[in-house]
């Protein structure tokens, strides 16, 4: 898929969420995210097994402020928030996820559900909020468009 069709998905707040890492084209993507003025983060959660290390790995690779508290609310309080990085819009990759579904699978479903509920919070002020998901179980819905 080329940059310009990329950004016309990313654009649209109707169809931002929760999905797959599409399986091609992802520089694009990126690319498409940065023309459009997104702020777009990776999140490597090779190492993470556990709600505590994603707390701590998206703390890090988002710069969440001091008062972060380490729990699944504030987690979605910052999220949803995002002040300290004004964008357009938000593309966060989370990569090598499947390791830390396999060791707490419930932790990896509530960590989704705080992902989709700040997409909606997001969609609420018109700002497209993507959370692009690298894991190899048909687990997440696959990004829209053709792949």
């Amino acid at each position: 898929m080329s940059p310009g069709n990329y950004k016309k998905i990313l654009c649209d707040i109707k169809q931002a969420g929760v999905y797959h890492v599409p399986q091609q084209g992802m520089a694009a993507l990126l690319s498409a995210a940065q023309a459009a003025g997104f702020a777009a983060h990776h999140v490597d959660l090779s190492s993470v097994r556990d709600k505590t290390a994603l707390f701590k790995r998206m703390a890090a690779a988002l710069g969440f402020p001091s008062w972060f508290g380490h729990n699944w609310d504030a987690l979605a309080d910052c999220l949803s928030d995002l002040a300290w990085l004004p964008a357009n819009g938000y593309v966060l990759l989370l990569e090598h996820c499947d390791g830390f579904r396999a060791s707490h699978a419930d932790d990896f479903d509530t960590s989704l559900q705080v992902f989709a509920a700040a997409a909606d919070a997001w969609r609420a002020e018109d700002i497209p909020f993507w959370v692009l998901v690298d894991i190899h179980a048909d687990y997440v819905a696959d990004f829209p468009g053709p792949q």
